[in-house]
């Protein structure tokens, strides 16, 4: 299926909300956070409103099903954390108080008679649970790569998936055979894009992503110097032991990971032991053939010497040399033991 293709399909279900709102009086903007995180947040009361009310125009039946009967989405699209006591508690307290104002999606399950799969909504559902009540939810008959289009889309327009759990979702899709023109159409990005978001997904260990979290602060290029830095051989031991402890859990998300990304920085800056040694290093003996084939220099500390040969028969004077190592040793054994 096309990205065209797939658009178009969600934009049936979802119709074209900037038609339906262009000849709205506009709000003036305002320089306040607080007035303008509550103009956020009718805002998007207001587009899942729209999006309910679609779900109803284009037949989709809307029916209370009990949570028990409804399946795990296959593909994850979030962190745990999105799930925790606290984050679904948030979910649960604003049902009780306004009920279930925008119904979730699901699709029925091939051969289960009143069982279904959860396309989004699963904090919703999971809220529901807690509550002990019916999860409001439209049925709809969607394939494999209809049901993640819709999953994928449907928290795109939220805006609310971080970065790095874009990157883990289309890193999924990609594992459970999902051809790239539909984890392309879930992402609503080109296929540059999920490349890189699928490298990144798959490059860093997940015990790594799920430590950090979702750090909805950390964007593209941050993710991209931590997964390079985290290829690096002997970073990875110092990173685990940094994540064990108590004071790097208690962080917030963002903070984890700059905290593991310098750390990753500190590791790969040369040791200041190795630069003054490096400068301790000076000419010490000096030597030119008569013909000028061979030059010799060597430069050392009081534990380390370095030698190298140059001019045209450097190379060819220094495998002659080499040859004889095993003799030249000896007689500096002897030599040696004669002055002590």
């Amino acid at each position: 299926m096309s990205r065209k293709d797939s658009k178009g399909m969600f934009a049936a279900v979802l119709g074209k909300l900037d038609e339906d709102t262009k000849d709205e009086p506009q709000i003036p903007r305002s320089s306040s956070p607080h007035l303008m995180k509550v103009a956020a947040g009718v805002r998007q009361m207001q587009e899942r409103s729209e999006l309910a009310e679609r779900l109803l125009k284009e037949g989709a039946a809307v029916i209370e099903i009990d949570p028990d009967d409804i399946l795990p989405s296959s593909i994850s699209d979030r962190f745990d954390s999105a799930y925790d006591d606290e984050a679904i508690a948030e979910i649960a307290q604003s049902i009780l108080e306004r009920g279930q104002i925008v119904p979730g999606l699901v699709r029925p399950v091939s051969g289960k008679s009143d069982q279904y799969q959860i396309v989004y909504g699963r904090r919703r559902l999971a809220a529901a649970k807690r509550l002990g009540i019916k999860f409001k939810a439209a049925i709809r008959e969607l394939s494999d790569e209809e049901a993640v289009i819709f999953q994928g889309e449907e928290n795109t327009a939220r805006e609310d998936l971080s970065f790095i759990e874009k990157c883990l979702f289309a890193h999924a899709q990609e594992q459970a055979g999902f051809k790239r023109d539909t984890i392309c159409a879930s992402l609503s990005t080109g296929k540059s894009h999920i490349s890189e978001m699928i490298r990144i997904g798959s490059t860093i260990d997940h015990a790594v992503l799920h430590a950090i979290g979702k750090a909805p602060g950390i964007g593209r290029g941050r993710w991209d110097d931590f997964s390079k830095r985290w290829q690096v051989e002997g970073n990875r031991e110092a990173l685990f032991n940094a994540m064990n402890s108590a004071q790097f859990s208690s962080l917030p998300s963002d903070d984890r990971f700059i905290n593991l990304l310098n750390l990753l920085a500190d590791l790969q800056k040369p040791k200041p032991e190795a630069a003054i040694e490096k400068k301790k290093l000076f000419p010490h003996r000096q030597w030119r053939a008569i013909d000028r084939t061979v030059s010799f220099s060597m430069r050392k500390t009081d534990k380390k010497a370095v030698i190298s040969m140059e001019a045209i028969d450097g190379p060819k004077f220094a495998e002659f040399i080499a040859d004889q190592l095993e003799e030249l040793y000896a007689e500096f054994r002897n030599q040696t033991a004669k002055t002590e």
